[in-house]
């Protein structure tokens, strides 16, 4: 079912206009179902910590990128973000004092306030402080040659009210104090002083207890410590600049001071403290979030990478090596007979990096071609194709500069690669190179062949065992010539062919799709049964949800996957009947894109880089392939359709309103004739490659 040609007008006429959902809602929605697992008393208690860390990290993004358009957007809506948003950080802090705090107590962890310390404790805070952090503080006094200082987006801070006459006898009353980067912000207390417990202090809390060492002469009064989140998207204005890569290393000076969007300080401090920072940020009340405890609970996961339980944390889980490979014979050769899918995490992306490993020392191999679009600061990945520029390879790299909170570590990338003799380039004036393909050229006698790689995640070692995602490694002729091609438009901007596989944005993915989609809906009308099945992280595309609408009123029976934003409402009477829409929040981050089509008894199934966004279809570079080979069409269905669509364990469905609430479990279910296991589809696909793994 090819969707090339156009198909035949379909005539069903949608509610003009549809309400759609609001995206900014249902991110904060999302993260109110990562919140859940940190509520879990069956959830290792570390791990639940890291779930709340998770949370607020989600939050400083929201802020950073979505909360700057709150000053655009009616009032009405703005309103409603706030209190949402207000709820959703009471949630944390109340969970963090109410119940993680006392069960990590339970189990000899605690977080020592300055009034629970002995005074053994007390000495050695005390030491800590004169040796290893006061050295690092400069408190700033206000007056009109010391004006309120630069504060840098989501740094730890004090503010001070002080009493008395400074030493030129002038009574300026407020100081600041900003507390380095470099500062660890959790501090383990010497065993001798813990005994068989894990005792620990934050760094605000031993700042807190020796503010009067840093004001001698003066009385301290008020105090309160403080967090801004700032507006942190760069802005550049592409069609302006000769380098971008030098215009984005200037802005990327700027972005720790741009827009104040958010306020947090310390739930007690004072009327007088709070309106004077909201008057220096100009910042509304609504902008204010008083917390009962640190104001960065990001900072925490540094408690957990101190521990070492393992009862309290996840069981340990070893990815295996790919089902499909032998890992004695070289990979290449095994892709003369079989297209290779790998599931991460479940199977070892490093089978990725033994790819390229390989052909970066084979002599038979004379250029490789890769996109780069988050691969974080040390990677093997990254240096693997500077060994191949010295080993006399043509090296192609495509690094997206601007992907974001990425820019630095790619532009240094980009010009470690350089430097080297490596070919650099940053894609398409204008929009984002976020395709995952990796494209290998080798001399086999007297043909050129190639083999590639393409993914739904990226090339990044520490997220691979982190979120689901899906390889795949091929020969396929016409599918590397496919991936050829987007290579060159990359590289010179050049007309880009006829493509035989590949679908690609912003030129022809989002059409497809749509054709895909109204041709299942015709397909349908006829009353040939069709289904539409797809996981993402999120849809928000207006053209596609639409087209999904149509599909539904036509009888297609779409079932969504949808990790986090989704502007679709589901099962809206006299709208949207057929569409169901479902969340998995798991121990992984969900993260492969996954579009299923079938009309009777024909199925395409494709892969995707590509969330249903409009960013995504209009304003990046994506690519979609097709799973042709059934076995494996068939395994993708299997474990990452089938699988979580049975997930009565860790899913969430969306209700008519647009609310999600836990998929019901099967003890609880109303009217169940006989017992049904829970099923939690990432716990069944660590089971079933565990055992793959024992038993290769």
């Amino acid at each position: 079912m090819s969707a090339s040609s156009t198909p035949t007008k379909i005539d069903i006429k949608l509610q003009e206009p549809i309400e759609w959902l609001d995206r900014d809602l249902s991110l904060l929605s999302f993260n109110e179902r990562v919140l859940d697992w940190a509520k879990r008393p069956e959830v290792p208690l570390l791990e639940r910590l890291r779930y709340l860390c998770i949370v607020s990290s989600n939050l400083d993004e929201f802020f950073e990128v979505r909360g700057a358009l709150h000053n655009s957007v009616i009032h009405e809506k703005q309103k409603i973000l706030s209190e949402k948003a207000h709820e959703l950080v009471q949630s944390q802090y109340a969970l963090y004092n109410d119940v993680l705090l006392p069960a990590l107590s339970k189990q000899g962890i605690r977080l020592l306030s300055h009034s629970e310390r002995t005074l053994a404790q007390h000495r050695w805070v005390k030491s800590f402080f004169e040796s290893d952090v006061k050295p690092l503080l400069l408190p700033v006094g206000l007056d009109p040659a010391h004006p309120f200082p630069q504060v840098a987006n989501k740094s730890l801070n004090f503010i001070v009210r002080l009493s008395g006459q400074d030493a030129f006898g002038r009574d300026n009353e407020i100081a600041i104090v900003k507390v380095p980067r470099s500062l660890p912000r959790v501090i383990q207390l010497p065993e001798k002083l813990a005994g068989k417990r894990k005792l620990f202090v934050s760094i605000s809390s031993v700042i807190r207890s020796h503010l009067k060492d840093l004001f001698p002469g003066r009385v301290v009064g008020q105090f309160s410590q403080f967090r801004v989140t700032r507006h942190s998207d760069l802005a550049v204005d592409e069609e302006d600049v000769k380098n971008l890569r030098t215009a984005l290393r200037q802005e990327l000076v700027q972005r720790n001071y741009g827009q104040a969007i958010r306020l947090e300080v310390s739930s007690g401090c004072s009327e007088h403290l709070s309106e004077f920072l909201l008057k220096q940020f100009e910042l509304p009340h609504s902008s204010l979030y008083r917390v009962q405890g640190p104001v960065n609970l990001v900072r925490l996961t540094q408690l957990i990478d101190l521990m070492n339980d393992s009862k309290l944390v996840f069981p340990s889980y070893k990815a295996s090596y790919p089902a499909q490979l032998n890992s004695s014979d070289p990979i290449v050769d095994q892709l003369h007979t079989q297209s290779v899918l790998i599931h991460q995490p479940y199977e070892s992306f490093d089978a990725v990096l033994t790819f390229l490993r390989e052909a970066v020392r084979d002599p038979k191999v004379l250029a490789i071609k890769q996109t780069i679009y988050r691969t974080g600061t040390d990677s093997e990945l990254m240096s693997l194709l500077h060994e191949a520029v010295q080993r006399g390879k043509e090296v192609t790299v495509v690094v997206e500069l601007k992907a974001r909170f990425d820019e630095e570590a790619n532009i240094n990338w980009a010009e470690k690669l350089e430097q080297v003799g490596a070919q650099v380039v940053y894609g398409v004036v204008g929009l984002k190179t976020h395709a995952k393909l990796l494209l290998v050229t080798r001399k086999e006698g007297r043909l050129i062949k190639r083999y590639a790689h393409l993914s739904t995640g990226n090339y990044n070692s520490k997220t691979a065992k982190l979120y689901t995602d899906l390889s795949f490694i091929t020969s396929d002729v016409k599918l590397t010539q496919d991936v050829e091609s987007v290579f060159n438009l990359l590289a010179n901007q050049s007309r880009i062919p006829r493509l035989s596989k590949l679908w690609i944005a912003p030129f022809n993915l989002q059409r497809n799709l749509i054709d895909m989609i109204d041709k299942l809906a015709l397909a349908s009308l006829q009353k040939k049964p069709g289904r539409i099945v797809l996981k993402m992280n999120s849809l928000t595309d207006e053209k596609l949800m639409e087209a999904l609408v149509r599909a539904g009123k036509a009888g297609v029976e779409v079932d969504l996957i949808i990790r986090g934003a989704c502007m679709l409402p589901a099962q809206k009477p006299g709208v949207t009947d057929n569409i169901r829409v479902r969340s998995i929040i798991g121990r992984f981050l969900e993260h492969s894109r996954v579009f299923y089509f079938r009309s009777g008894n024909e199925e395409n199934l494709y892969l995707s880089s590509a969330d249903w966004m409009n960013r995504n279809m209009l304003r990046r570079v994506e690519v979609a392939w097709p799973i042709e080979d059934p076995q494996l069409r068939q395994r993708v269905v299997n474990e990452c359709l089938i699988a979580y669509l049975g997930d009565n364990a860790d899913a969430w469905l969306m209700q008519p309103d647009g609310q999600y609430v836990r998929s019901p479990h099967p003890k609880t279910r109303a009217n169940a004739k006989k017992p049904v296991q829970p099923h939690s589809a990432q716990q069944a696909l660590i089971e079933l490659y565990s055992h793959r793994s024992e038993t290769r």
